[in-house]
């Protein structure tokens, strides 16, 4: 592998979105990535479209788009910078199976880079999780033991009341 095919990691993971619940990226970010215009992209798929069902690839809604959009900060001025139709974005299987259609040595390289960087990102989702749950437990443990220091207290509040309230005993004994 030739050195100027790598791609940073942060690079590729600063193009990987969250939307629908998956992590995609988008069509003319994958393009730039291969080094290739986003309409070849979209011309390899179309021509394989078979390969690509919907939880492999789908086209961005007019509102997920341009929510991404504000986030990106990707609105260019000019003429011709603008996209005519909505961009694609693709989930994880659709990246991988681009390589199937896109067969340049750059995009070989780009794709083993970008599943790489994917599984990183699934490890730290479920590493977080895993966090997630820890936390929650030791909630639970705290929540628990804020009632048992409560009911401590209110039995300490009882028996100091019942102390106070006492009538004083007759004592037993010889008197002076």
């Amino acid at each position: 592998m030739s050195q100027n095919l790598i791609i940073s990691e942060e690079t590729i993971s600063d193009k990987i979105y969250f939307i629908r619940n998956q992590k995609v990226m988008l069509d003319s970010d994958l393009a730039t990535l291969y080094g290739i215009e986003t309409k070849r992209l979209k011309e390899q798929v179309k021509r394989n479209i078979s390969r690509f069902p919907e939880d492999f690839m789908f086209e961005l809604t007019e509102i997920e788009y341009n929510s991404l959009r504000s986030q990106i900060a990707t609105l260019k001025k000019g003429r011709g910078q603008h996209q005519k139709y909505l961009p694609s974005v693709f989930t994880e299987h659709g990246v991988l199976m681009l390589s199937s259609v896109l067969n340049s040595d750059k995009a070989i390289q780009t794709n083993i880079q970008i599943m790489r960087i994917f599984t990183k990102v699934r490890q730290m989702l479920l590493d977080t999780t895993d966090l997630k749950i820890d936390i929650i437990q030791i909630q639970k443990k705290l929540e628990n033991h804020e009632k048992n220091i409560e009911l401590v207290f209110s039995y300490l509040d009882e028996l100091t009341d019942k102390k106070e309230n006492t009538k004083p005993r007759t004592k037993i004994g010889y008197k002076k």
